[in-house]
């Protein structure tokens, strides 16, 4: 089985996320940290988790990307006992087993996120995520892309392309929302 991990490729993931996740955690999409927030009055870093946010399972804190993981059934069982506690903690969840059954779910539906149809993602297959509210709806659009896309694509990419720049502006609401995913696989210097 596969899931997913966050990933940071530079330090922009604690820069933009009030709490950034910590680096190789399991991760879900998180969008149950958004159900009690209105949707439409979100600003800063709080928008910024909810566009664009997975959720590590032990921080419930936010990573831009997450990475296609093979998983052991002992790690699935700890991932799911993570965001359990997690959600004790955190969330204020009423008991362990409703705690368990939710984070079941949640892991569950990451390890979908790993498939390509039937057939799973190859491993180090990175995953993005844009979360919308539409019509009083929570809506999630996934993209992917492998390394050896990155790769393809690099020669297309202007050499002194950046994965993000950091810049200081005057409207605290300003978010930069999109994500060049090919540039930041770009420097093979980094793991993945």
């Amino acid at each position: 089985m596969r899931l997913l991990r966050t990933i940071q490729l530079d330090v922009s993931d604690t820069l933009v996320f009030e709490p950034a996740a910590m680096p190789g955690e399991w991760a879900v999409t998180g969008s149950f940290l958004f159900m009690q927030d209105d949707l439409a009055s979100l600003t800063g870093k709080r928008r910024a988790a909810f566009r664009q946010g997975f959720a590590g399972v032990r921080s419930l804190g936010f990573s831009t990307l997450a990475v296609v993981t093979p998983a052991q059934a002992d790690e699935i069982e700890q991932a799911t006992q993570d965001l359990a506690q997690s959600l004790i903690e955190q969330l204020g969840a009423p008991d362990l087993q409703t705690a368990l059954e939710a984070a079941r779910e949640e892991i569950r539906f990451s390890a979908s996120l790993c498939l390509n149809g039937t057939e799973p993602y190859p491993e180090g297959t990175v995953i993005a995520l844009t979360r919308s509210h539409e019509d009083g709806v929570i809506k999630e659009q996934f993209r992917s892309l492998s390394r050896r896309q990155a790769r393809q694509a690099e020669d297309d990419w202007h050499s002194d392309a950046r994965a993000f720049s950091i810049i200081e502006v005057d409207d605290t609401n300003a978010v930069d929302e999109r994500i060049d995913l090919v540039t930041l696989l770009k420097d093979k210097s980094q793991p993945l």
